[in-house]
């Protein structure tokens, strides 16, 4: 098995549904964690790990689909699709640097509220985290929109791109619906 060719299909069409899929999901979990840090307790590691892999996929797709690119007829359709696809990777990144930073600010203010100190120091350690999450929930929102924007954007691009002129609005033949 290899990057190209899956069992006889080209990989890109196989390895984008879990672009499809996982940037959206991640995009969703970084909001949710972003404005309901108990939400994000509750996620965890898996949080920042989901986002991870979901950027990983990114590229793999990319590569997959370049390879694709080579061995199918250029048309505009392609080339805007590939162009699209492009875009997608900073939108990934982002994701996973905002999914960390709402782990990593869950797990330091759950560990600052039972940690005995100084009333002072807590509550400027709070004060600052109230920051870092507002932020980070603003971002996140933002982010995951335009995340999920490309993802549409890319997949309504290729879908163009494969079946544009590729299949008849009426029937070519009978269905037989006997098995």
């Amino acid at each position: 098995m290899s990057l190209t060719v899956v069992n006889g299909l080209p990989a890109h069409v196989l390895i984008v549904h879990f672009v499809v899929v996982l940037v959206p999901l991640s995009a969703l979990a970084v909001v949710v964690g972003a404005i309901w840090p108990s939400a994000a307790r509750r996620m965890g590691i898996v949080l920042p790990v989901l986002a991870l892999v979901a950027l990983a996929s990114v590229p793999v797709a990319t590569e997959a689909g370049e390879w694709l690119e080579e061995h199918v007829d250029s048309n505009a359709l392609v080339r805007r699709h590939a162009e699209l696809g492009d875009g997608l990777l900073p939108w990934a990144v982002g994701l996973f640097l905002l999914a960390t930073t709402v782990w990593w600010v869950t797990r330091r203010s759950a560990s600052a509220q039972t940690t005995p100190g100084e009333q002072g120091i807590r509550s400027t350690t709070s004060r600052s985290a109230l920051v870092v999450r507002v932020a980070a929930a603003v971002l996140s929102v933002g982010v995951a929109a335009g995340a999920v924007v490309d993802v549409y954007r890319i997949g309504d691009s290729g879908a163009k791109a494969a079946w544009q002129d590729g299949f008849s609005k009426t029937a070519t033949g009978e269905r037989n619906d006997n098995g």
